[in-house]
């Protein structure tokens, strides 16, 4: 679903996908890659927690990623 003018609607995975990315877009231009950060689960696997890193360090270009693991 997507919000248009406070109302939600039904949406093809196309459109609501298209939004998602012009939303990271917008912030990215706005705050840089500084902008993000991403917050893994110590629940998760291995690889979950990896492909996590990932997105953050290769598709969004931050370094700010961290997790609970640690406690």
């Amino acid at each position: 679903m997507v919000r248009d003018n406070g109302v939600l609607r039904n949406a093809t995975w196309d459109e609501a996908l298209s939004r998602a990315a012009d939303g990271f877009a917008a912030v990215k231009a706005d705050l840089g890659p500084e902008g993000f950060a991403v917050f893994s689960c110590s629940k998760s696997t291995n690889e979950m927690n990896y492909a996590a890193q990932k997105f953050a360090r290769m598709a969004l270009g931050t370094n700010n990623i961290d997790s609970c693991n640690r406690t």
